[in-house]
């Protein structure tokens, strides 16, 4: 109740400002510090489970707070970013995670030095991250900061970015994830706080270059992007792992949407290495990996007052052909987005790019700076019978019960109410259960999920 006054209150202010709402013009810092953040509360309903051993409805009340301060010395800054995410009106049927509860704690805590010599040829720049941080590039589908998510996951390790005047990139990235606490119930429906940790016994690490208008005249505005992640895992007294040890090579080709113009999306990956099946001590048995995931979209925006984007869209992510042997091919989402591309997550969320085939279609409008909105629809499949439907935590073994796991309808709209400071968001999506998801042993009671949210941010 006192976190749902004080957003109203911060509302009140908003709504009497003529302009953009920041604290920074009220207070007026000295010229090295600068500070900002933003606040959020957002209402979640679903009705129709399909989640393994959950039945009927749910509802959670979701609020994030975070703020940003950073202390700068010439070409060096310190950062220090706050990340409070906390929920109510959860029950015993709730799937809450550290994806949704992480009480006050530290997100980020860096130093960046700007600047630099660059690598990439002559006129590039470089800036190097050193400490805890959030990591995006590209399309995300790899490694991103989370948005739509209650809690937004860091790194702790180095980040090097190399930019030249053409709108070349390269990063070089080695860090190790962050674990969230807390992590158990009843703790996450308390809200405890308790501090997070670096799993140093996890390494990441990566090579990402991004080439702009890659073929010139011969297709203006196409970019392509090359990429090699790894993941070394071990265990610690600490943190149980399978003890992965993957290395994943993949490309892309893009070309952003424009009035009148067609755009592609097409980003593809393979990744080799080894696990153990699970996280237990016990398991000794090494299993082969190899898996690959395809995303490829072809779109055009139509010249119109509504700027309408129509998509033809395809996600694939392989699966475990055989639950038997000695191999694993199901390819994990590991640090990469979801959402963008597949549905609306939270209580929500029942795709992933693990064992999907999944054809669809995208509308995106945008009638003005205030307003845009997508509405996306995907059948979707499972690209192996016998593997998981991973959310749902669902599988039959056997293979037994198909692959249709059903009809998926999401939507989004935005509107500034002040911009640059509040906006609205409304969200709703279906699911329509498939073969699978009625036939599976322990599968989903009903027809079909239903969800929807509410959400106002305010930044400041």
């Amino acid at each position: 109740m006192k976190r749902a006054l004080l957003f109203l209150c911060l509302l009140d202010a908003a709504a009497l400002a003529d302009e953009p709402l920041k604290l920074e013009d009220a207070v007026n810092p000295p010229a090295w510090f600068t500070f900002q953040g933003e606040t959020r509360i957002r209402y979640e309903t679903l009705d129709g489970q399909f989640r393994a051993g959950r039945q009927g409805s749910d509802q959670l009340l979701l609020f994030r707070t975070l703020m940003l301060a950073e202390a700068h010395a010439g070409p060096v800054s310190i950062g220090l970013e706050l990340q409070d995410s906390r929920t109510y009106l959860a029950d015993a049927g709730t799937p809450l995670s550290t994806s949704l509860v992480n009480p006050l704690d530290v997100l980020q805590f860096y130093l960046r030095a700007d600047d630099l010599p660059g690598l990439i040829g002559s006129g590039s720049s470089a800036e190097v991250i050193l400490g805890r941080q959030t990591v995006s590039i590209g399309s995300r589908r790899q490694i991103e900061r989370v948005d739509f998510a209650n809690v937004i996951f860091s790194y702790t390790g180095a980040h090097l970015i190399s930019r030249n005047p053409r709108g070349d990139a390269l990063h070089l990235l080695y860090v190790v994830p962050t674990a969230r606490f807390p992590n158990t119930r009843p703790a996450l429906d308390d809200n405890e706080l308790s501090g997070d940790e670096e799993q140093w016994g996890r390494q990441i690490w990566g090579v990402h270059a991004i080439r702009a208008n890659l073929a010139g005249d011969m297709a203006p505005g196409l970019s392509g992007e090359a990429f090699v992640y790894g993941l070394e895992e071990r265990d610690t007294r600490r943190f149980q792992t399978p003890d992965r040890s993957y290395v994943t090579v993949g490309g892309r080709l893009y070309r952003a949407p424009q009035p009148g113009q067609w755009d592609i999306d097409v980003e593809a990956a393979r990744r080799k290495g080894t696990r153990y099946a699970t996280s237990s001590p016990a398991d000794t048995q090494s299993l082969s990996v190899e898996a690959e995931m395809l995303f490829a979209a072809l779109g055009y925006s139509l010249e119109m007052a509504w700027r309408p984007r129509l998509a033809l869209e395809y996600y694939y992510a392989s699966g475990d052909g055989n639950p038997d042997d000695l191999a694993f091919d199901q390819y994990e989402r590991l640090f990469g987005s979801r959402r963008t591309d597949l549905n609306n997550t939270s209580i929500h969320g029942p795709l992933t790019p693990a064992n999907i085939s999944a054809p669809g279609l995208r509308l995106e409008v945008r009638p003005d700076a205030r307003w845009d909105g997508w509405a996306q629809y995907h059948a979707v499949s499972l690209a192996s019978s016998t593997d998981a439907w991973v959310i749902a935590g669902l599988r039959d073994p056997d293979g037994q019960s198909g692959r249709f796991v059903g009809h998926a309808f999401d939507t989004r709209a935005r509107y500034w109410v002040i911009p640059e400071s509040l906006r609205l968001e409304l969200g709703a999506s279906v699911l329509i259960f498939g073969e699978f998801a009625k036939s599976v042993p322990g599968g989903p009671n009903g027809d079909r999920t239903l969800f929807g949210y509410s959400q106002l941010t305010l930044s400041f």
